[in-house]
């Protein structure tokens, strides 16, 4: 195989242009420039504004050193003739602003922009919520003062049916003072017809009280006792037409209501009898009497003696035999009619 030499390695391009580099006095060609990557978009830089405004937040320092960092290059390998740039007797590359006029170039890019945004948000926010009430005074808060709509007003638990004015107890409420004593007057002629009113009720009563002491009923004998009642039969050729008192010859005999007598003298069976005739034309019988105290045409009043008890006429003992008739006809049970009449014998 014939004798190995060392031989040297052929220099690289890149070696080359390195020792060209260091002749002084010599001028260097400049490295071409990759294209600059264009700067995203506000669309394209929203997903990034939160982490931006994080890492501003943490490190704010860093955020501006990323800002002025040179940019990669769109395959992500740092641009040809970066690692030159800090060689000692080199013109470093100038870095153009981009599409941005000079009014701009000052600026810092959208990303940026966006996150400083987020954070002023967020700080302004943080403030509000601190001065928000917190604890019992957040349960006490009304929010938006919302009610429950109500029949009165229709809109709150609180809604008022209208507005009342205070009234006063002063002359001034009845208006004026023609029509104040229009009114007195009124209400005094009111108060004297009330009084004419009552006065003629008055005088009625008086006089209904009069009649009925004029037309009041008594008793015919005292004391009083029944013996034979209405409709009873025996003794009598049919049935009893009348009511017996117990008395003894010479006891006194009473009218029982006031009325004229019409009849005094002897009648078969009833012996003596008194007849008075009431002013609504009911006839009293007063039988078997001894004496007789009145006459035909007398005006007797109730409770009046008008003669006294004997045997006279078919009897069996001396009694009182009293019998009524309305209108002079059939006779009636003397009981109810006295009852009807406030008398109970």
């Amino acid at each position: 195989m014939g004798s190995h030499r060392a031989e040297g390695r052929a220099p690289s391009r890149l070696e080359e242009t390195s020792s060209q580099a260091h002749y002084v006095g010599r001028r260097i060609a400049r490295p071409t420039q990759a294209p600059e990557a264009p700067a995203p978009t506000i669309r394209e830089a929203q997903p990034q504004v939160a982490e931006t405004a994080e890492t501003i937040a943490e490190a704010p320092t860093t955020a501006a050193a990323a800002v002025v960092a040179e940019p990669a290059s769109s395959s992500g390998a740092p641009l040809a003739g970066a690692s030159r740039a800090g060689a000692s007797g080199k013109r470093k590359a100038v870095k153009h602003a981009g599409s941005r006029g000079p009014l701009f170039r000052g600026l810092p890019s959208p990303p940026i922009l966006v996150g400083l945004t987020v954070l002023a948000v967020a700080v302004g926010g943080a403030l509000t919520a601190g001065n928000q009430p917190t604890g019992p005074a957040l349960a006490h808060t009304v929010v938006n003062d919302v009610r429950p709509a109500t029949a009165l007003s229709g809109n709150g638990a609180m809604g008022a049916v209208g507005s009342r004015d205070t009234l006063s107890r002063s002359a001034d409420r009845g208006g004026s003072g023609s029509d104040q004593g229009d009114l007195q007057a009124a209400t005094e002629a009111q108060a004297a017809q009330r009084d004419n009113a009552l006065g003629a009720l008055a005088q009625e009563a008086q006089r209904e009280a009069e009649k009925i002491e004029e037309n009041r009923w008594f008793l015919p004998l005292n004391p009083s006792i029944t013996t034979a009642e209405f409709g009873d039969y025996g003794l009598w050729a049919s049935y009893h037409t009348g009511l017996d008192f117990n008395g003894e010859n010479g006891d006194p005999i009473h009218a029982i209501a006031n009325g004229v007598v019409t009849f005094a003298g002897s009648d078969g069976s009833y012996g003596n009898k008194t007849v008075v005739t009431l002013e609504d034309g009911t006839e009293i019988w007063y039988c078997h009497q001894t004496d007789f105290l009145v006459s035909v045409g007398d005006q007797v009043i109730g409770n009046q003696i008008i003669g006294t008890v004997g045997s006279t006429g078919n009897v069996t003992g001396s009694h009182l035999h009293v019998e009524v008739r309305p209108g002079g006809g059939d006779p009636v049970d003397p009981y109810a009619a006295m009852v009807e009449h406030g008398v109970t014998p």
